[in-house]
């Protein structure tokens, strides 16, 4: 089966296409622009921690439509086993700039339960930074385990498993330009 077949025969359904994507991600950029318009360039700047690998997509288009200067920097998290999440998080790298004094913005793929994003504000809050917020592309409050705050805000979606735009199942799916649902029988076979 050729990959688009194949693509095309896991994907259930589009739920947010390029264009609404491109929209809101710009969006996102300008209201973050103008929360750090006065963060000025260097050991004291924005420093944007994106969480490795769903985030990478998104985080990059962020990246370019800010206005305001930053740094970019990775953190490589576990907290998956088979599709399910048991609320414990490992970390697998460590981000390599420092971020006391200094203004961080944690940027993640998808919040459903709660527990990667909560184990990443209480470990950058330990590192002392000036500030400390979060930009998360996709949440599913359905899923919700720990109730943890999210400042910038991609999309809501319903409890589906979902691929594409740095999303993936099994590392496959990740490079798709849209979000889209994963038929369940993909995932639960």
């Amino acid at each position: 089966m050729r990959e688009e077949e194949e693509i095309s025969a896991a994907i259930d359904r589009v739920l947010l296409g390029e264009d609404a994507i491109a929209e809101r991600v710009g969006k996102m950029a300008g209201e973050i622009s103008a929360a750090y318009a006065n963060v000025e360039y260097g050991d004291d700047g924005l420093v944007l921690i994106g969480v490795l690998k769903g985030a990478f997509v998104f985080l990059a288009d962020l990246a370019r439509r800010l206005t305001v200067p930053h740094h970019v920097d990775f953190i490589a998290l576990s907290s998956y086993n088979r599709g399910e999440t048991k609320g414990e998080v490992r970390l697998i790298m460590d981000s390599r700039i420092s971020v006391a004094d200094r203004h961080v913005l944690i940027v993640e793929d998808i919040v459903d339960t709660g527990y990667t994003l909560d184990y990443l504000r209480r470990t950058f809050t330990a590192r002392e930074p000036a500030s400390l917020r979060s930009c998360v592309f996709l949440s599913k409050p359905e899923r919700r385990r720990i109730d943890v705050p999210i400042d910038y805000l991609g999309f809501e979606i319903p409890d589906v498993w979902v691929v594409g735009y740095g999303l993936d199942y099994g590392d496959r799916y990740r490079t798709l330009p849209y979000i889209g649902a994963l038929k369940q029988e993909v995932y639960e076979s």
